[in-house]
């Protein structure tokens, strides 16, 4: 997928990084304009070209700086959240489970649970992962798992 409007068709014209959108008319030379992001996949064969996810261009680029922070959506009520990239990359990487965050309400943890699950999906395509919300001491623990 080099082209770029197939790769950002594929992906819904959505950075894979902030999870915004990505301009399709957008220039490459600009900083919200669309870029090809490649990415290790921990499980491919060594000389087999990295996927490309659609990012902005200077979300790709600062990601080769430094780690990309995943936020959590503004619209979620949690507290003490774990930092969504780096739970991912580990899980990816070996079977387990991750507290992620903590929540008031079954219906916030829930809430919490959903967009997880479909952000964690973008985040590491093919990697199946499961959340669990576990009520105690007046809150609610929503966990990430693989395997």
């Amino acid at each position: 997928m080099r082209d770029l409007t197939e790769l950002g068709e594929r992906d819904d014209w959505i950075c894979w990084l902030c999870d915004t959108p990505v301009d399709p008319e957008g220039s490459v030379n600009s900083d919200l304009g669309p870029s090809a992001d490649s990415y290790a996949d921990s499980k491919a064969k060594k000389g087999t070209p990295a996927p490309a996810r659609l990012a902005h261009r200077a979300c790709n680029t600062m990601r080769g700086k430094k780690a990309p922070v995943i936020a959590w959506s503004k619209e979620l009520f949690v507290s003490d959240p774990a930092p969504i990239f780096e739970s991912v990359q580990r899980l990816s990487q070996k079977a387990g489970r991750e507290a992620m965050a903590r929540c008031p309400t079954q219906d916030d943890a829930d809430q919490a649970s959903l967009w997880l699950l479909d952000r964690v999906s973008r985040l590491a395509p093919g990697v199946a992962f499961t959340t669990q919300v576990t009520p105690g001491g007046g809150q609610y623990l929503l966990t990430l798992s693989r395997g």
